[in-house]
């Protein structure tokens, strides 16, 4: 009877986040590798992962020899306990995955192991080839892979492992990154030997380049580097003042570019469609807050229950921050990803542009910009549901990516931009020349209300947080794209943050930008995106 090895791995950056597995098979004789499998998973948790990596090396296994006995090495404990029958499989999202692992072949003919990660470089190694695949929109390759060379890599010239090098990407566990160890192995790694770097990198050129021959493929290998939608905060180029709001005369920033006031500021409104342009911002306060993502390595064998807050902030409650570690296993969070509506008419104009005016359609140009968002959700593959607002630019931008995604679309009133009363139409200079008294403490204080009987951005956000309350119930554990505007992202942002309401003059939100927000079962949330424009570029 043929013998086989089979090494798995899976892992996700975020946990839910960007997931991807690996597996190998091995000539159990010889150790030489027979078969590799990886895939980009989208968004999933570690365990599921490592699961879906354990079923592909089986079913690799399979596909070689039907009647071959099979030994299976990971360094996952939850997965090696579970499969060998010691423990209890608990999460619902792992027994059907459990249950088709144990199918391929005869429960007599598989045995597992326990292994340190070390010893687990290979399928490590192509995990994270294939999520960094998945965050560039691509799928990961056999012929671009140097999975096999990295494994066997002089310890003295191989930096930080796999997983995602959890310095980089904040695998397993590791809120905002790396550890100690983490970071020594780093300083190791940089001080190896440079000659042997040197042979190192001859000899993989020459693999990659034989592999990609062999394999009908060009030999090139992608950049490794951690990319996704999720766990990171990518802000637009577009040119951006800030500051604080109020009398003090500093900066309010706003998505339109407004006038300059006697002092010399500039008085924007940053929170709203207030303008209908990107406006302008001081690097976002929100980018630094964003600090530890949902962590990543408590699995469900252990049961360890970590400090968090128990209920979701209001839109006056501010949130207590985790300490960056989840309890074992939430399961999988609502994901809301947040797009804005493409350009209209007066984004370039700088005008208000709320839901009491004219409810303008998109531009040529935002037209062209939905389409482009729609080309990059479609090339993530996550989104399984579209909420829209119900004006008129959101609900064709929402058109256009469902007709990509092959979606339907939801109207959902609580998603609608802000009520700018008897601004709805001017520019910010054309509000301070009539209603000098009103912009002021409107810039003030949230409760204000716009001339005229507008909505406040206190109002606002008890509308957003109800919004945010519902669609959270009605969609647990999936991934849902709300197409919407300014004000309500922004809160979106600030509420999930325990941000303060000037916060919304101190994030920018470019015109078709991408953000992205998770909440959990215990009542946290996670900032995982604010304003990626990268799809516009």
């Amino acid at each position: 009877m043929r013998e086989f090895i089979v090494e798995a791995d899976g892992g996700s950056r975020g946990n839910p986040g960007p997931a991807g597995y690996g597996a190998v098979v091995l000539d159990a004789a010889t150790g030489e590798p027979l078969t590799e499998a990886a895939e980009y998973l989208g968004v999933v948790t570690n365990n599921v992962a490592e699961y879906r990596g354990l079923l592909a090396g089986l079913r690799a296994a399979h596909a070689l020899d039907p009647g071959a006995a099979v030994h299976v090495r990971m360094d996952s404990k939850l997965v090696v306990e579970q499969m060998s029958g010691r423990w209890k499989i608990k999460h619902p999202d792992l027994r059907p995955l459990a249950t088709e692992a144990a199918r391929v072949f005869p429960p007599e003919r598989v045995t597992y192991e326990w292994i340190p990660r070390a010893r687990n470089k290979h399928a490590d190694r192509l995990a994270n080839e294939a999520m960094d695949a998945g965050g560039r929109g691509e799928q990961w390759t056999p012929s671009a892979s140097t999975a096999e060379l990295d494994a066997r890599r002089p310890p003295a010239t191989r930096a930080t492992g796999a997983r995602g090098a959890e310095a980089e990407a904040g695998v397993r566990g590791v809120p905002g990154g790396g550890t100690g160890a983490v970071r020594g192995a780093e300083a190791e790694a940089r001080g190896a030997n440079a000659e042997a770097d040197v042979r190192f990198a001859k000899a993989e050129a020459d693999v990659r380049a034989a592999r990609g021959v062999a394999r009908g493929g060009t030999g090139a290998t992608g950049a490794t580097g951690v990319a996704g939608a999720t766990g990171s905060t990518a802000t637009s180029g577009a040119t951006g003042t800030a500051g604080a709001a109020g009398p003090t005369g500093a900066t309010a920033a706003s998505d339109m570019t407004g006038a300059a006031d006697p002092a010399g500021a500039t008085a924007t409104t940053g929170a709203t469609d207030a303008t209908e342009a990107t406006g302008a911002t001081k690097a976002t306060d929100a980018t630094k807050a964003t600090g530890a993502t949902k962590a990543t390595g408590v699995t469900e064998a252990t049961a360890t229950t970590w400090p968090t807050a128990t209920t979701r902030p209001t839109a006056t409650t501010p949130v207590t921050a985790a300490p960056g570690w989840a309890p074992a296993d939430l399961g999988a969070p609502a994901t809301f990803v947040l797009l804005r509506h493409g350009e209209t008419p007066l984004t370039p104009q700088k005008r208000f542009s709320g839901s009491g005016g004219s409810d303008p359609a998109l531009s040529d140009i935002g037209r062209q910009q939905a389409e482009r968002a729609a080309a990059a959700l479609a090339r993530r593959g996550t989104v399984q549901a579209i909420v829209s607002s119900p004006l008129a630019r959101t609900r064709e931008t929402a058109g256009i990516v469902a007709a990509r995604l092959g979606l339907d679309v939801t109207v959902e009133d609580g998603l609608r931009e802000t009520d700018f009363g008897a601004w709805e139409g001017l520019t910010f200079g054309e509000v301070r020349e009539r209603y000098p008294d009103d912009l002021n403490a409107w810039l003030a204080s949230p409760d204000a209300e716009p001339t005229g009987g507008g909505e406040s951005f206190a109002a606002t956000a008890t509308r957003i947080a109800a919004t945010r309350d519902r669609l959270v119930a009605a969609h647990k554990g999936r991934t849902v794209l709300l197409v919407t505007h300014v004000t309500p992202i922004k809160t979106f942002v600030r509420l999930a943050l325990g941000a303060p309401p000037e916060s919304l003059f101190r994030m920018e939100l470019s015109a078709a930008s991408l953000s992205a927000v998770a909440y959990y079962a215990d009542g946290n949330a996670s900032v995982r995106l604010l304003n990626d424009t990268s799809h516009l570029r």
